[in-house]
């Protein structure tokens, strides 16, 4: 089938790697995921506890499939049924993008699962867990989700050296993402074969802005007003900066020659979340070489209709420089900003597991 003229389908020829930022049984077995990447150029997929709290809790799609596991192990925890159809889920999915995998030479067509929220602050667990659902699945383009905290950093480094694809997820700051960079290099250099195993680190963007915005209206000056809406772009295109210093370095290029893929930044929370900007704003303003963007359905639908697909990474970096500076000068620390928002998204993640696993509790034992 031939790719559409959509602005989705050019991303690929400037560098950038369109994923979609959720799953559902239906997006799997109509035919629309394969549409996608025919027809747009999708490359990868991933999935968190949110979206897999909404499509079970607010569809009929997984009922039958939740009874089912239920009955077949009467005596197992909702956490066990609802891996039971997670994965098939997951598996489906990456066998839909192998081709795409395999054209790319793995640079994509991964499918990303996120080990449990409330064993982030656990090094071993998520190791553990991650090595779990890694063989569980089976599926060489899988990555698995860890949160960039202090503990998930060695856990990173751990996974890494044992050739487990691992998608950095909740990074907000630019301390986070060095940690993330410096633990994948790291994880690098101890396997034997480095080209055999992938990660992306997953940026958040659009609530580093919905929260400095926040404090900017408190503030209530001219110059604040000028600042609004600036932030997340501001920071992601100095983590974009920091990429090339990490994978351009000595001790990256190394790895380079054994074939070692760079860990791609991954631009993550990309929906706009304040209704007076551009719905496209995140897509349209990220977009570069060697970067992957996941994006939420009504995002996709909104870039598709108007998005612009031209280079926009490598732009205004005296603005970039501009507006933190501004912020500093109005009192906002946003290293305290982004440690802020790591810990509201490890809680909003956490109650939607939780959320979940009632959710599935409930459907299996109907």
């Amino acid at each position: 089938m031939q790719k559409s003229n959509s602005p989705l389908s050019s991303l690929n020829e400037l560098g950038q790697s369109f994923w979609i930022d959720y799953i559902d049984r239906d997006l799997l077995e109509t035919g629309q995921l394969n549409n996608m990447i025919e027809q747009d150029g999708l490359s990868g997929l991933t999935s968190n506890p949110s979206i897999f709290e909404k499509v079970i809790s607010t569809t009929n799609n997984y009922d039958i499939d939740l009874k089912k596991a239920a009955a077949k192990n009467p005596s197992g925890s909702p956490q066990e049924w609802f891996e039971e159809v997670a994965i098939r889920d997951i598996r489906q999915a990456a066998d839909t993008l192998k081709n795409v995998y395999e054209t790319t030479n793995m640079q994509d067509g991964y499918v990303s699962l996120e080990v449990s929220p409330l064993i982030a602050r656990d090094t071993k667990t998520t190791i553990e867990e991650a090595r779990r659902l890694w063989s569980r699945v089976g599926r060489n383009n899988l990555m698995i989700k860890v949160p960039a905290t202090e503990e998930g950093f060695p856990a990173i480094e751990q996974l890494i050296s044992e050739s487990i694809n691992v998608n950095v997820t909740l990074i907000f700051s630019l301390e986070q993402y060095k940690k993330t960079a410096q633990s994948y290099i790291k994880g690098l250099s101890k396997v034997p074969a480095p080209n055999q195993v992938a990660s992306v680190a997953s940026f958040f963007v659009s609530r580093v802005d919905t929260k400095v915005d926040a404090l900017l209206e408190k503030i209530n000056k001219n110059t604040s007003k000028q600042l609004e809406g600036k932030t997340a772009i501001a920071n992601a295109r100095n983590a974009y900066k920091l990429f090339y210093d990490f994978f351009e370095s000595p001790d990256f290029l190394k790895l380079k020659q054994k074939g070692a893929q760079a860990q791609r930044l991954l631009w993550g929370s990309t929906s706009t979340k304040n209704p007076n900007y551009s719905d496209t704003l995140y897509i349209d303003q990220l977009i570069g070489t060697s970067t992957v963007n996941t994006i939420p359905p009504a995002t996709v639908d909104a870039f598709r209709d108007h998005g612009q697909a031209t280079i926009t990474l490598d732009k205004n970096s005296s603005a970039n420089d501009n507006t933190i500076s501004g912020l500093t000068a109005l009192g906002i620390n946003l290293e305290q900003v982004c440690a802020e928002l790591l810990e509201e998204g490890l809680t909003a993640f956490s109650d939607s597991y939780i959320g979940l696993l009632e959710a599935v509790s409930t459907k299996g034992s109907e």
